[in-house]
């Protein structure tokens, strides 16, 4: 069914230009989802084993210099430092988007926006309706808020599905979104003590950095030592040293300069930032993060037992296994409902599910404002992380159901989009081409649907 006039479409396909960028973004991140779940496994296995100490004994050894307030464990330095790296690539990726993505046309960027808004405000509610009472505990009302990506896109090559471009469009961009969401509550809910006078020092460097960027110098000579002196200032601030790297990301230009051709000459500052960075954050920040995070003693199932007796965890299993997905298909439903949006003709309802599903796979963010909520190490944190682990596996195994009896579908919705007759190098359903024109060229094609129907259209799930 077309969309009637006035309306959007919902998971349409975007620009092949976009399409193509987003598909080498998400091989990026699949990889580094993959050395995330080994780096979260190995974890586990040693906190769980007899050598469990030595573990702990790694996690927290403290380096770097105490004068400068700099003496902090390893695991601090994964959370503060490494996680600075993740989310200036997040800030880069969200300011893209919405500058020269597709998402610049806001028909098309509300959905993501409200469906990542949705799927923080629900779980976050959840969490404070099953803790209510219980003291500090209502401290952890935003874990169970944020989406990994990398994890998501780790599930979805394990499970082998052939999710399409516009699903994973939407996923990436619901994901960033709520990096963004995060960092922002990071800030302000989690700054325990500021010091106005440090974070007015961050504005030098970071004015620095944003003058030489807006001019187009790449210098890593130049660019390093300001990002750092940003945010070793953010860092004695009291504000979470994360923070540093949306701010720094923020300052990047997106388009090409005229005198550098103009927006169409090719890619801008941002771009060439993220290619050569987003590999150091999937393939190494997170990863190492997720092993200096991770490794929670679990104690056997009678300690699992224990774990999900606290409120706390239980909170952010229903937060992540049901609060993301009633937060982000209820959102959904309100923009289609007052937008008058429609689905792609061969997508619908349970496909937002399945992606909902895999909203709730929340892990490192989530883990990262444990750590801030409850302190590293202590006994609650300890429960956070059961809690985590919990409600992204069982968020990860209904996901693997749902787009598992969708993937027949997924898999004819592929071979439409890599078709390329003319080999011009350019799928031919991104020049225009209709399902029927893909039949009439190759009538043997086994996923031409029959005379009169649309791909889609076939009862199979």
């Amino acid at each position: 069914m077309n969309a009637p006039h006035g309306s959007t479409r919902v998971f349409a396909r975007g620009s092949w230009t976009e399409a193509s960028r987003i598909a080498d973004v998400l091989r990026k991140e699949t990889v580094g989802g993959v050395l995330l779940l080994i780096g979260t496994v190995i974890a586990l296995a040693w906190a769980n084993s007899p050598w469990s100490a030595a573990y702990e004994a790694l996690r927290d050894t403290r380096v770097g210099p105490a004068s400068l307030h700099l003496d902090l464990s390893l695991g601090t330095w994964a959370a503060d430092g490494l996680l600075a790296i993740f989310f200036f690539v997040a800030g880069l990726e969200l300011k893209r988007e919405f500058v020269a993505g597709d998402l610049r046309d806001p028909r098309r960027a509300a959905l993501p926006v409200a469906a990542a808004v949705g799927g923080m405000a629900v779980p976050a509610l959840l969490f404070v309706l099953v803790n209510l009472g219980g003291g500090d505990a209502l401290r952890g009302w935003a874990i169970p808020t944020a989406t990994d990506i990398a994890f998501a896109l780790a599930v979805l090559a394990v499970i082998s599905t052939h999710l399409p471009s516009a699903l994973r469009t939407f996923l990436l961009t619901l994901a960033v979104v709520d990096d963004l969401l995060a960092i922002t509550i990071i800030a302000v809910f989690y700054t325990t003590s500021l010091a106005a006078g440090w974070l007015a020092l961050a504005l030098v460097p970071l004015a620095a950095f944003g003058f030489l960027v807006q001019k187009r110098i790449r210098s890593w000579w130049l660019l390093l030592p300001l990002a750092l002196l940003t945010w070793v200032f953010v860092h004695e601030s009291g504000v979470h040293a994360t923070v540093a790297g949306v701010l720094l990301a923020f300052t990047v230009p997106v388009v090409r300069s005229d005198a550098a051709g103009g927006p169409d000459a090719g890619p801008g500052l941002a771009e060439h930032l993220e290619h050569r960075i987003r590999p150091i954050s999937a393939g190494v920040a997170v990863p190492v993060f997720a092993f200096f995070a991770a490794g929670v003693t679990v104690g056997g199932l009678s300690g699992l037992v224990e774990s999900l007796g606290d409120r706390v965890a239980l909170g952010i299993v229903a937060g992540l296994v049901l609060g993301k997905v009633i937060g982000i298909v209820g959102a959904s439903w309100l923009v289609t409902r007052f937008t008058r949006a429609e689905f792609a003709d061969d997508l619908g309802w349970p496909d937002l599910v399945g992606v909902a599903l895999l909203g709730g796979i929340g892990f490192t963010v989530s883990l990262l404002i444990g750590e801030l909520a409850f302190g590293l190490g202590s006994e609650r944190d300890d429960h956070v992380k059961v809690g985590v682990l919990v409600g992204t596996l069982l968020s990860a195994l209904l996901a693997t159901v749902v787009l598992r009896l969708r993937n027949r579908r997924y898999r004819r919705i592929e071979e439409l989009e890599t078709l390329d007759a003319d080999a011009d190098g350019i799928p031919d359903v991104y020049q225009g081409q209709t399902v029927r024109d893909r039949a009439d060229h190759d009538p043997d094609w086994k996923g031409a649907p029959p005379p009169g129907r649309r791909l889609g259209d076939s009862a199979d799930g």
